[in-house]
């Protein structure tokens, strides 16, 4: 039986290819496509080229197929396209032109239920009456369609002004787009940081988003380069940072305050939502149990001058919902439903607080030296 052939078998053959223009290795050079394709024996990819006039496009493409064959295996029947970078694209300074307010979803570490609370924020925003998109931008761990039910769905494209535009999966009011359309939902992703950077930045500016009055983005946990990915291609309104009342939770939320608030990036902060404040057996609403420790959020809010935005209890049916596909926020009768309600409304007075006070927020400019 032949071992099976994986997408970083084919990268580290790939990685041995220099682009003779500039001696840089073609995986490096970010010359791979993040289209890669493996079924059985057979593998197709893309090489990206500036042009194409390239005068190596020839040889860098036959390099790439003798590499697969000395160093992953002979008998791979390898397809190879070429590509040149786009010219067209949207302008710089605002790929989202019917967008009104980026919100950033993020948490200092994983556990706390940000794409929980980003799934549900969104359900709860759109029950509102307004238009609502959500980007999964958690690129190695992608939750957004099992929480919406929309794991199976395919992806498609349409001609918008002259470019084809992917179409955002919409269910229950929100426009949904997630890494986790493009890959298969049972193996882990490989990727180096430039094809996961690359994947993001076209999630955004190669989408046909439309009019949307809240675009929000569950961001990956911590800090990375994602993270600047998402600063460097759009003005975010703000961002909303999770947490739950737990002491080390609430340093790792501390941590990630710091980074969107530092002088490089100045993104304003709309509030600190407290998840998992208490437990609530659905059968005794009146009862509370303070299991991850009690009022940790709110003293931190306070210490950094931000608003607590809400405090979501924990109950049974919020994970049931999400692995089930239908969020919490549908619910009117659940405690948990109705604190997602509130969480709406007090992240809607805390936007508009931010764009009276503030002016709009710029793009993060990184300068090469």
């Amino acid at each position: 039986m032949q071992d099976p052939i994986y997408p970083k078998m084919i990268l580290d053959a790939l990685a041995t290819v220099r682009y003779p223009g500039t001696g840089k290795n073609i995986v490096e050079s970010e010359m791979v496509e993040d289209d890669m394709r493996i079924d059985g024996r057979t593998v197709s990819f893309s090489l990206i080229f500036d042009r194409p006039t390239d005068p190596f496009i020839k040889s860098v493409v036959k390099a790439a197929e003798t590499a697969i064959h000395t160093f992953a295996a002979p008998d791979i029947e390898v397809t190879i396209n070429t590509k040149t970078r786009q010219v067209v694209a949207p302008k710089k300074d605002n790929p989202l032109p019917g967008v009104k307010n980026i919100i950033g979803i993020s948490s200092g570490k994983g556990g706390v239920g940000k794409s929980t609370v980003a799934s549900n924020l969104a359900v709860a925003l759109a029950r509102e009456g307004y238009k609502v998109g959500l980007l999964d931008a958690d690129i190695f761990g992608p939750s957004v369609p099992k929480m919406f039910g929309v794991e199976d769905e395919q992806l498609y494209m349409h001609e918008v002004d002259g470019r084809n535009l992917i179409i955002p999966h919409e269910r229950y009011g929100v426009k949904l787009l997630s890494i986790g359309f493009l890959v298969d939902r049972n193996a882990s992703l490989t990727w180096r940081g430039g094809m996961a950077t690359r994947a993001l930045t076209q999630l955004i500016t190669d989408a046909d988003w439309g009019e949307l009055d809240y675009f929000l983005i569950d961001m990956p946990p911590g800090t990375s380069d994602i993270h600047l990915t998402l600063v460097q291609t759009l003005a975010l309104t703000g961002v909303i940072i999770v947490s739950t009342p737990q002491q080390v939770a609430l340093a790792d939320a501390r941590r990630g305050i710091t980074m969107f608030t530092d002088d490089k990036i100045n993104v304003p902060v709309l509030g600190l939502v407290e998840n998992m404040a208490y437990f609530v057996p659905e059968k005794h609403p009146d009862e509370k149990y303070y299991i991850f420790g009690r009022d940790g959020g709110e003293e931190l809010a306070r210490e950094l001058n931000i608003p607590l935005l809400s405090k979501i209890p924990l109950v049974g049916s919020v994970c049931e919902g999400g692995d089930c596909g239908e969020p919490i926020a549908l619910d009117d009768d659940t405690v948990t439903a109705q604190a997602f309600i509130h969480l709406a409304h007090e992240v809607i007075d805390a936007v508009d607080r931010r764009n009276e006070a503030l002016p709009p927020t710029a793009r993060v400019d990184v300068v090469h030296k």
